[in-house]
């Protein structure tokens, strides 16, 4: 490895034999090192490498940015979330996890303290991944010494869904607003508030929160516009109609709230989850 940027006394920026980039760390590893000198890989003690190219310039801008301790702390509850999460996890969730954490952090040193409006919806919609956000809160309380606010929890829980969905934050928030949205819309149609514990209730928010991926992407579900596909969201218009007439009516909201189509295809399959939860409920 040669040093390609000194960043810190303990943090360099490298590249390997093969010309990629990545960073390494090790107390004392970058005191007097120049650009283009050898490294002494027995005084490295972590190496952080990304993918992608983009990902790996953020993560060499973090690194001049943040204290190593709090990527330290970022890369330990990562851990524990891939333990606990079943599919896989976007790789920046490193960088934007530790960048959040350390920047709450900071804030709460300047006395400055941030509410989450969408914390509610994030304890009903994400449960899983606001345990973990819990989890991480209490871990972070601990290891800094620094007491941030409660809400710090659903903002945690929503990187670790954003690095589920391979999206950004912003449409993380826009999606869990159509969730929200979406939901008010069900349970109106339905006068009857649904268990958020049950099993069918959490399969009908994994629903919203694919469907509201794609819509936002503009890569909605279609079908190939066959004659089977049309007989088969006749049969379901038809023999479900009270569902899909409340599915019209998420269609209605979307259009009016975020100027967006729904096809067919994703009226269809709205349908159905909400005849599975109103089978579940009665």
């Amino acid at each position: 490895m040669r040093v390609k940027k000194v960043i810190n006394n303990n943090i360099l920026c490298v590249v390997d034999e093969k010309g990629r980039e990545m960073i390494v760390t090790g107390r004392g590893l970058g005191f007097k090192r120049k650009p283009g000198e050898f490294v002494d890989l027995a005084q490295v003690e972590k190496t952080y490498r990304m993918e992608g190219k983009t990902e790996q310039r953020r993560l060499r801008e973090l690194c001049e940015q943040i204290p190593l301790e709090h990527l330290r702390l970022t890369e330990s509850l990562i851990d524990e979330i891939r333990s606990q999460i079943a599919v896989p996890l976007n790789e920046s969730l490193l960088i934007t996890l530790a960048d959040h954490i350390s920047f709450a952090i900071k804030r709460k040193q300047e006395g400055v303290v941030f509410s989450n409006p969408l914390e509610g919806a994030i304890m009903c919609y994400y449960p899983a991944e606001y345990r973990l956000g819990q989890y991480c809160l209490r871990a972070i309380r601990e290891e800094s010494q620094t007491d941030l606010s409660d809400s710090e929890a659903a903002f945690i829980a929503l990187h670790i869904v954003n690095a589920e969905l391979n999206t950004d934050m912003s449409e993380m928030y826009d999606i869990t607003r159509l969730i929200e949205g979406a939901v008010a819309v069900v349970e109106y149609y339905y006068q009857k508030t649904f268990d958020r514990e049950s099993l069918d209730f959490s399969r009908f928010i994994v629903h919203l929160r694919y469907f509201a991926q794609r819509l936002f992407q503009g890569r909605p579900l279609t079908d190939g516009g066959g004659d089977q596909d049309r007989v088969f969201h006749q049969m379901i218009a038809k023999s479900c109609q009270q569902h899909y007439k409340c599915a019209q009516h998420i269609g209605a909201y979307i259009r009016n709230t975020y100027q967006k189509e729904l096809t067919e295809e994703e009226l269809t399959y709205l349908t159905i989850h909400l005849k599975r939860i109103n089978m579940a409920a009665s």
